[in-house]
C-alpha cells in the first residue's frame, strides 16, 4: 500500500518526501482538532458525581 502510495506521487524523492509529510502533518492536525475532541464528547459521561 505505501509502496504504491509512494509510486503515485509525482516527482524527484525529495519532493515526495516533502509531499508525504505534509499529509501526514495535515492527517495528524484534522485528528488532533477535530476527531479526537468529538470523540472525547461522545464517549465521555456528562453527569459524573462524587459523593463523599
Amino acid at each position: 500500500m505505501y509502496a504504491a502510495l509512494w509510486r503515485a506521487l509525482p516527482g524527484p524523492v525529495w519532493l515526495r518526501l516533502l509531499i508525504v509529510l505534509a499529509l501526514l502533518a495535515s492527517i495528524l492536525w484534522v485528528l488532533a482538532y477535530v476527531v479526537f475532541p468529538w470523540v472525547a464528547d461522545v464517549l465521555l459521561p456528562q453527569d459524573v458525581t462524587v459523593e463523599e
